[in-house]
């Protein structure tokens, strides 16, 4: 059986940079002290017009390629992970695979709100290790939120933001894919998302544009307290010990909650990446662009065990354990 590791990553950030005090004039209220000290965020990228969320992981994409040394041919599977896709039918993935040129891959798009890359990665990983044929995967993370931001909500104006991850998959013999949890708490499924332009709330002039909103609260120590146990439980599956692993990337929402989760695992904090400082909040791009960020900044010494965590709306979890292979 083959198993899939991570050949290459890579990333997309737009280039126009907004920070606190520009959005703050946005926005018409002051929030730059309170989001810091409660957040981390001092800044966030926004897509130009002419851009989208297929062009956003098309970069990504074609830098995860180069440093693969592979050509979009080479791809079989293209899995792209959005709630924000260029349109709600057909797939992402679709204009993904024409943009560049990957023509006769599989295509289809994933849809577990943030929890939607380290979704498409298990089951990228999965695919390889029960069909043949499929000898590359391309898992891509892609997130255009500023097209549905109501400027004058403070609550979401301040947090999202644009991007895109990418991460090309290899079958082959090395260890890589180690285990994979996915669970979910569906009660809060109308508590936060995009709620116009679906069967439930077509989009219509009465309801005027989507936009993500927080509808109702769900509980703010959410990821505090269920991100311990599903790393611990998905750990187990490995039989990897929390000692081992070199890394942790998690839903790059809230650093003060990343910092509570590493304290409770006992693990030191210096043992994650965060990026949502300089990036905002990139949703189901968020991972893939920090793991990214995190290889360029620092050295993993071959085989350590990397846990990508994730929490999106829904509210859906996922959690899958790798083995980082270097070239």
């Amino acid at each position: 059986m083959a198993i899939a590791h991570i050949l290459s990553t890579g990333r997309a950030i737009p280039s126009r940079r907004v920070d606190n005090a520009e959005l703050e004039g946005i926005v018409g209220q002051p929030f730059h002290d309170w989001l810091v000290a409660n957040v981390g965020i001092r800044a966030r990228h926004f897509m130009a017009e002419h851009e989208t969320t297929s062009d956003l992981i098309v970069t990504a994409a074609r830098e995860a390629l180069a440093r693969a040394a592979l050509s979009p041919r080479d791809i079989d599977l293209v899995i792209v992970a959005t709630d924000t896709p260029d349109q709600p039918s057909p797939s992402t993935a679709a204009v993904v695979q024409h943009k560049l040129g990957a023509h006769g891959s599989g295509v289809f798009d994933v849809n577990s709100a943030c929890a939607g890359w380290v979704t498409a990665l298990d089951i990228g990983a999965r695919w390889i290790a029960t069909d043949d044929d499929v000898r590359h995967v391309l898992v891509c993370g892609g997130y255009g939120m500023s097209r549905f931001i109501d400027f004058t909500d403070k609550t979401t104006a301040t947090l999202f933001a644009d991007g895109a991850g990418a991460v090309v998959l290899r079958a082959g013999e090395k260890p890589g894919f180690c285990a994979g949890k996915l669970v979910a708490d569906g009660q809060y499924h109308d508590a936060l998302g995009i709620y116009t332009g679906g069967a439930t709330r077509p989009a219509t002039a009465e309801t005027g544009p989507a936009h993500v909103k927080f509808v109702r609260k769900f509980p703010a120590t959410f990821n505090a307290e269920r991100w311990p146990p599903l790393v611990r439980g998905t750990l187990a599956k490995a039989n990897i010990t929390l000692d081992e692993v070199g890394l942790f990337v998690f839903t790059q929402l809230n650093a003060r909650t990343i910092e509570t989760v590493m304290d409770n695992l006992g693990a030191p904090r210096d043992r994650t990446h965060m990026v949502m400082d300089k990036w905002g909040y990139l949703g189901s791009a968020c991972i893939p662009a920090a793991f990214d960020d995190a290889l360029e900044q620092r050295s993993l010494p071959d085989g350590a065990p990397i846990v990508f965590c994730a929490t999106g709306g829904g509210l859906a979890m996922a959690c899958s354990v790798w083995r980082h292979v270097r070239g």
